[in-house]
């Protein structure tokens, strides 16, 4: 079993003991992590005890350990995945070669900043659902929160091990910056758009771990397959929990789908005023908010075509989405791959290089596992016989990175004039009077067993434990 040591003030299954100094500047950036907590984590969690999974090993039967702790004593620490001493690069130029341990010099700089974008992609999320335990709709949905914010900090301590162990000063710099930026500070922004958008309710929680946190499984999986064992091994263990989170985002849709649902039902009715008065959230206000999440998250793979994507494959920074199953020679030279333009008022394909449209194919498998679990939120409405469908929008719709910028395009993919999208836009992406309705309905909901008015309850507890169970005390 590859445990981890929680008798270190840094718990840590990487022998961190055997390395004094990484150990001291670690051990010096831990108040600074916790002062960050402190000023911009959870609001008014620091006397709370929560039902937190902690892990205890990195292998499968380990890494779930489920106890009532305080968020602030939380044991972060850094836990890489098992090694393979005999795995070599199966991509790229550097393909057959054996993985590195040490960063290569001509690498250096486009390692670190792979490791630091992902890096600040973590506290920036935190930052972003800070106030949202004050509205929760359930001590179940509470701990859900609290354990998908305990886990992003983890992530940000995964980076940060990377940084202070492999880059020097450089590094050590890098990490401190990771505590200085703020999601949406307009003199100080976190580095990728997605991660500076407010997320002021429940509704754009969901959409944000359903669609958002599967961009950072896309990502992370392609950084699994890194030539730099340190970065591929610390990502494999991540995956573990995000799957967690993303199971958040996709069951909490679900719930508030399926109890609109059942009071469309009830009301025999799908009017959206009396819908609305019943105090659950519309069926179109849910697509609205899904045109935008999922929008905004597609534009996080970066530019249609990238001199970068095509670099970071080369050089066996990053492989592609299950890389190894792939039935290709992994060198992709002399093949094609068709992204989209705007030309003459049409959308049409083109064909570039396939290193160069890396971000288009990594895009388009997040595409197709988005639009899967669509279809399972339809299934929730299939089964109350309703007859409306979700659906995600067009690839090209409200994109803001790369040749698809500022196209305007309707959800279905009908080029349209600025007049046109002005006309529509509040019926395709949630207006300002649809998100001080959500914001209307939030309100907490702190007694064990309960649930606000707007979601189901979940079918299962977390661990199996009663609906009435205590997920969180106050003290």
């Amino acid at each position: 079993m590859a445990a981890i040591n929680y008798s270190e003030k840094i718990p840590n299954n990487v022998n961190l003991g055997e390395d004094r100094a990484l150990q001291r500047a670690l051990e010096q950036w831990q108040p600074q992590f916790i002062n960050w907590w402190d000023d911009i984590g959870p609001a008014a969690s620091a006397n709370s005890e929560v039902y937190l999974r902690t892990a205890i090993s990195v292998d499968p039967q380990g890494w779930a350990h489920f106890s009532h702790v305080k968020m602030r004593d939380y044991r972060w620490g850094i836990f890489l995945h098992p090694g393979d001493s005999e795995r070599r690069i199966h991509f790229g130029d550097h393909k057959g070669e054996k993985v590195w341990n040490e960063v290569p010099g001509e690498y250096r700089a486009n390692l670190r900043r792979i490791i630091v974008t992902q890096g600040d992609t973590e506290p920036a999320s935190v930052e972003q659902q800070r106030h949202l335990g004050l509205t929760a709709p359930s001590l179940y949905d509470l701990r859900n929160l609290y354990q998908i914010n305990v886990e992003e900090g983890r992530h940000l301590w995964a980076m940060v091990y990377l940084l202070h162990k492999h880059f020097g000063r450089d590094g050590r710099e890098e990490a401190e910056a990771l505590l200085v930026r703020r999601s949406g500070d307009e003199n100080n922004p976190r580095i990728l758009g997605a991660f500076n958008e407010a997320t002021p309710d429940w509704l754009s929680f969901f959409m944000f771990t359903y669609f958002t946190d599967r961009d950072g499984k896309f990502q992370l999986c392609a950084l699994a397959e890194s030539a730099f064992e340190p970065l591929a091994r610390t990502t494999r263990f991540m995956l573990t929990e995000e799957a967690h989170h993303m199971f958040v985002g996709e069951s909490g849709i679900a719930r508030i789908i399926q109890r609109t649902a059942q009071r469309m039902n009830e009301l025999k009715t799908d009017d959206v005023g009396r819908l609305r008065a019943a105090g659950v959230i519309d069926l179109p206000t849910i697509q609205r908010y899904i045109n935008f999440h999922y929008s905004v998250t597609i534009d996080l793979f970066g530019a249609d075509e990238s001199s970068n994507a095509a670099t970071f494959y080369n050089t066996g920074l990053k492989g592609r989405y299950e890389e190894a199953k792939r039935a290709d020679d992994h060198m992709l030279q002399g093949q094609t791959y068709k992204v989209l333009e705007a030309r003459d008022g049409q959308l049409v394909d083109k064909d570039v290089p396939m290193r160069n449209a890396l971000n288009e194919v990594l895009r388009d498998d997040y595409i197709k596992d988005s639009v899967a679990g669509v279809e399972r939120w339809n299934r929730v409405l299939e089964k109350a016989g309703i007859s409306f469908r979700l659906r995600v929008p067009h690839k090209a719709f409200h994109r803001q990175i790369g040749a698809l910028s500022g196209v305007k395009l309707s959800p279905d993919g009908q080029l349209l004039s600025d007049a046109q999208w002005n006309a529509n836009a509040d019926a395709w992406l949630p207006s300002p009077q649809d998100r001080a309705f959500v914001a209307s309905l939030m309100g907490p909901v702190v007694e064990p067993g309960k649930f606000a008015n707007w979601i189901a309850p979940p079918a299962m507890g977390v661990n199996r434990q009663s609906a009435d169970f205590d997920y969180v005390r106050f003290n």
